[in-house]
């Protein structure tokens, strides 16, 4: 996990310092690629947020359903993110 973290840390940091670059930056061709490269880090952040949410999401639905035990709040997680990891069945790949 910890590992995870520390992409997404680089990743926001290089997001950050990009966009800065490119409000500096007087060549308008450079700006506009330093921006598009923020914008390309940013994308790649959304994946992860976007499954988290309907992780969590969907393991406080299946928890609300189960009448909200107390203590199995791992299960619903794990039970949520093999739900969400698995291919939807009417998608063809």
């Amino acid at each position: 996990m910890e590992r995870s973290d520390g992409r997404k840390e680089k990743t926001r940091a290089s997001d950050r310092t990009a966009t800065r670059t490119a409000a500096y930056t007087k060549d308008e061709n450079t700006a506009s690629r330093l921006r598009q490269f923020a914008d390309q880090l940013r994308r790649k952040l959304s994946p992860s947020s976007s499954r988290r949410a309907r992780i969590t999401a969907r393991a406080y639905q299946m928890w609300e359903q189960a009448g909200r035990p107390s203590g199995r709040d791992i299960d619903f997680w794990l039970e949520a993110e093999r739900e969400i990891s698995q291919p939807d069945p009417g998608s063809q790949d």
